[in-house]
């Protein structure tokens, strides 16, 4: 099965990163977004196509942390739990 996700945007409120800390937390979201769906596959009402905004808004709670490959692995498990088949 292929999946194609497109996330158009993503707004860190409050979270300042060097153009540096942006690529990191970019492949951290990346590869554990790509692990998790390859484990876990997606949702049965998304297997046909959707559009969901904010999948993520409701899951991920910001602990403050500053290590960008961390958010991105956090911002990853938590739009998985917006798309996923858990």
């Amino acid at each position: 099965m292929n999946i194609r996700l497109h996330i158009e945007q993503l707004v860190l409120r409050g979270v300042e990163l060097t153009p540096t800390q942006r690529r990191q937390l970019q492949a951290s979201l990346e590869t554990e977004l790509t692990r998790l769906l390859a484990q876990g596959g997606l949702a049965p009402a998304m297997l046909h196509g959707a559009m969901m905004p904010d999948p993520a808004r409701r899951n991920f709670h910001n602990t403050g942390s500053r290590d960008a490959a961390l958010l991105g692995t956090q911002i990853a498990q938590s739009v998985y739990k917006g798309i996923g088949h858990e």
